[in-house]
This record gives structure tokens, sequence and C-alpha cells, in this order.
């Protein structure tokens, strides 16, 4: 199989889906790599370093034209829109309950995709997002240090155990791989550090590897309403179904935070678990409503393109190749973990969450594999 490598063209976005080790998988697995030119530049991987692991450096057009499936970090962009076509794969995050019109798309070209969010293992997990998962919850720490900076419009306090100085408070919605990733850098900066969720196995197992300053509430609204009322910082990691409605956090609940406070959605769902939010980028990464500063950027990852694209790369390999190897139909149909990633094929939508939430036909993967 010919596989596409490209650049991607979103805002501030310096991933790039295969580095040059797991090309060098791909080629020896007997399949071609075609890779655009300048695609891992952003990540610090040249095209030599491409070169030698056995891809063919390209223009946009060529890899495009010449790939069977297309190998990316983010969704579709109107530009590349053109691209989709039935003959051809799509194998990277899509969010289509996010975009209407990218579903429209991928329902009308009858391309066949596979979303890395959806993909599942053997215990429900996410394991193509959990090493963006934890790279966003620590990178959406490092934004809170840098936007609580007087310097940067923020209150001035430092997110540290200073002598003297009452410790801040962190209060975190979610126990998963974001909020861990969160707790890890708040706890050992000597933060007053505050996970609600509810789940208490996972609080549990949290407990025994975090530090003291870290501890653990069950995710009800009288704990909500308290941390909100001495908390620095909130930070949102819930993976909110997309099609909900309410909210964990509503406008009127700012009102209850300290003037100055500071919001960083992690999740970045828009009016999501935080009514509020509204995704951001690297280029305009902050807003305020009721004195509430707001970081809500939605590909915190890219800052460290590098470490992000190494994980991702790895972690995305294996399903890589059960595809190019298999063909995509007889790939999801083998491996059932793998459908549960299939957002589309053949004209007809198999992720239930985006129908849901646009009001569209839903086909259920289970019921279409066996026509196949």
């Amino acid at each position: 199989m010919v596989i596409g490598v490209l650049k991607e063209v979103k805002d501030n976005e310096f991933r790039v889906a295969a580095i040059p080790a797991t090309v060098q998988e791909i080629v020896r697995h007997g399949h071609t790599v075609y890779v655009e030119t300048g695609a891992g530049t952003g990540s610090g991987f040249p095209d030599a370093e491409y070169e030698a692991a056995g891809a063919i450096i390209a223009d946009c057009e060529t890899v495009w034209e010449k790939a069977d499936l297309y190998y990316k970090v983010k969704e579709l962009f109107p530009q590349e829109y053109k691209w989709m076509a039935d003959d051809k794969i799509l194998f990277t995050y899509i969010h289509s309950n996010a975009h209407p019109e990218e579903t429209d798309v991928l329902l009308n070209s009858h391309v066949s995709a596979v979303a890395y969010e959806d993909v599942q293992d053997e215990n429900g997990g996410f394991p193509l997002l959990r090493p963006m998962s934890e790279l966003a919850g620590k990178g959406g720490f490092l934004a809170a240090l840098y936007y609580s900076q007087a310097v940067h419009g923020g209150n001035g306090k430092l997110l540290a155990n200073v002598a003297g100085v009452n410790a801040p408070v962190i209060t975190i919605l979610g126990c998963g791989c974001t909020g861990l990733g969160v707790a890890e850098l708040a706890g050992a900066f000597g933060n007053t550090v505050r996970i609600l969720d509810v789940n208490i196995n996972a609080m549990l197992a949290a407990q025994r590897t975090l530090p003291g300053n870290v501890s653990f509430l069950m995710s009800n609204r009288a704990n909500l309403e308290a941390c909100l009322t001495d908390s620095d910082v909130v930070f949102n990691c819930i993976n909110w179904p997309k099609f909900r409605k309410d909210h964990v956090i509503y406008r009127e609940d700012l009102r209850l935070m300290k003037p100055g406070a500071l919001i960083v959605d992690v999740a970045c769902d828009d009016e999501g678990a935080i009514e509020t939010c509204r995704s951001t980028t690297h280029t305009d990464p902050v807003y305020t409503i009721d004195g509430i500063t707001h970081y809500c950027v939605d590909n915190i990852p890219s800052a460290f393109s590098q470490t992000a694209s190494v994980t991702l790369a790895n972690a995305t390999l294996p399903y890589l190749l059960q595809i190019a190897e298999k063909g995509f139909k007889q790939a999801v149909k083998d491996n059932p973990l793998l459908r549960k990633g299939m957002t589309c094929c053949d004209g007809k939508l198999t992720l239930q969450e985006t129908a849901l939430k646009q009001d569209r036909l839903w086909t259920d993967a289970e019921t279409l594999v066996k026509t196949w």
C-alpha cells in the first residue's frame, strides 16, 4: 500500500504523523511511503532523515495523488477536502462530531476513515489518545504558569509553593490521563491540588502515585462549588460526551470564582463540560468572560511537537500496519477495537456520537462489517 504523510495545515500545528523511525518500519513491511516536503520540519525531522529511512519526498499534490492511505495528525481542512474519494483511506484525529462540514465531505466522498481518538483497547481505554492526553495535561499546566504571570495579563501568582505565601489552589476535573498529567506537575510544584471525579477506583489508583498535597474528591455539586470558590486555576480534563447539552460548570458559576482566576479547558469541547469554552489557537489562546481568563487551545501538544510526534507515531504504527497489510475492510473486520474507531465507510456514518450530535443517520459498524 502507498502511505502518504502530509504536512499539517492547522494553525501552529507542528506535529507529524510518522517519524523517520516509523517510516523505516513501514518500508520494511513492503509498503511505499511518500512524505510531503517539510512535513517533519516542525518536529525536528528534516526531509533527509525521511529519505534515509526509505521515504519518497514529494510536493503536496503528489503525496495526495499517490497515496492510498492518508496518514495525518489533525482533522481535514477545506483545502484538503478535494482529495477525499472512495478509493482512499483517512487515518488521523478526525473529530467529526465538531465539524459538520467535514462530516459531509467524508460521507459524500465515500472515503474510508478511522479516527485515532475513537480506537479503543481491551480495557475500554483510548490508546491513540492517551499519549496526547498526558502531554495536553502537562502542557496545560505550563500554560497556566505562563498566563498567571502579571506580564501576560494574569494575577501575578506563581503556581508553586513559596515560603511565606499560601500555596495556590489547583482544581482538576477528571482523573484520567489528562488530569494526572496536570496533577503530576502541579503537585510537584507544591500547589494545593484537588482532583474531582466520579470513579473512586481511578482516584484510589492515582493516590498511590501522587504526592500528599494532591487530594481527591467525589465530583458532586457541593464539592465543585467549594473548589470553585478558592481555586486559582481550574483545569477541565473531562472527556465530555459531545451530544450532551448540559455542563459541569455553567456561566453563572464563574461568579463563584476569585477575580483573575484562570480556567484551562484541556479537553476543549466547545460548550462542553464548561459552558463558556470555545476553542482557541496558539496564535490567540485566551479570552476573558466575567473576569475569568479562559485558555482553550485545542492542540496543546503541538507546542511540544517532537515529543508529541514520537509518542503518537509509536502508538499509531501497529494499527497503520494492520490497515496497510490487510486493506481497510479486512483490518476493521478482524480487529473489533480498531473497528470502534471507524468513522465512516461507503458513505455510511458509523460513529454514533457524531450521528447523535449532528442528527444524522447512523449505521452500526458491527452490522456493517457482516455484509463485507
